[in-house]
């Protein structure tokens, strides 16, 4: 199959056979990541650029790496050091950019639809790295390899999503990836931190946690993200954590060999127990799956897609 998109925006632009496209082409690119030589030439003489309006640790770090492990020229631009922080405007940026040869940008913008937005601006390939609230795809095509690895399938999987649901692009990505693939997903949160328009997409709305999480395979917590909250969405953190916060006990409702993902960084503590975080959770294989899943985004998109894959 080749992948003939332009641009990655979100997962609900992507069908089913272009998402296990990636996820397969992710496996065969994870090879290399336990090389003594982690590079390959198949990206050489492309250019990428990552161009992040907010902070990132792993986004950034697991773009810029897989880029170079592919042997693609990077650069990286943020707000303060450029001219953004002159007031040029992003559309003009992204002009600016890529007259001087850019293949690829990698955005991350605080703008729901930034990434949309750019795509219609330059004739380069966009990878949408999180705008707003919309959409993370990478993060959740990660996920989705994670629960892959460990599963072997998506299909009938229960698979609940947990936490700040309101402020998380990786909330919808996760459900529209997932339930594309055949599993059912589940998400929960307080009402106050629910959006609306959940009901519409293809997932159920909890607010118990017991009940969200009876007989899931997998649970991803997300983070509270205090930094997108105007308000008071929850009385304290103590009565949160009491509520939804994730324990080993809580999760002896779920399967067996049900895995804890989380996409970082996490606030040990509140929505994770530490001994979770750090004794029963595939976190650290969801960072190297990240490294994975954007080096074969990158491949798909530069490399022409159906090409042998080194």
């Amino acid at each position: 199959m080749r992948f003939t998109k332009k641009d990655i925006l979100g997962l609900e632009y992507l069908t089913p056979e272009e998402i296990t496209l990636i996820i397969e082409t992710a496996r065969t690119q994870k090879d290399l990541l336990s090389r003594p030589i982690k590079k390959v030439p198949i990206l050489r003489g492309k250019s990428v650029c990552t161009l992040f309006y907010e902070n990132s640790t792993r986004t950034r770090t697991s773009f810029e790496l897989a880029a170079k492990m592919l042997s693609a020229d990077t650069s990286s631009v943020s707000v303060s050091g450029s001219s953004i922080n002159k007031g040029e405007s992003f559309k003009d940026t992204l002009l600016t950019l890529e007259s001087m040869g850019i293949d690829l940008f990698i955005i991350r913008h605080e703008a729901s639809g930034s990434s949309h937005y750019a795509s219609q601006i330059v004739k380069s390939h966009v990878v949408n790295a999180g705008d707003g609230l919309h959409a993370h795809p990478t993060q959740g095509l990660l996920d989705m390899l994670t629960i892959y690895e460990n599963k072997g399938k998506f299909e009938g999987l229960n698979v609940c999503v947990v936490g700040d649901i309101s402020h998380s692009r990786v909330a919808r990505s996760n459900v529209w990836g997932l339930a594309k693939m055949g599993a059912h997903v589940r998400v929960c949160g307080p009402s106050t931190l629910i959006p609306p328009d959940f009901d519409k997409l293809p997932c159920e709305v909890y607010t118990d946690l017991d009940k969200a999480l009876e007989g899931a395979d997998a649970v991803n917590v997300l983070r509270i993200q205090k930094e997108r909250m105007d308000r008071g969405f929850f009385p304290t953190i103590g009565e949160y954590v009491k509520l939804y916060g994730i324990t080993s006990e809580r999760l002896k409702g779920c399967k067996d060999d049900v895995i804890v993902l989380h996409p970082g960084p996490i606030n040990r503590g509140v929505e994770i127990d530490a001994d979770v975080a750090y004794n029963h959770s595939v976190i650290l294989d969801q960072v190297t799956n990240g490294v994975a899943v954007r080096m074969a985004i990158l491949y798909l998109l530069l490399g022409g897609g159906n090409a042998e894959i080194i």
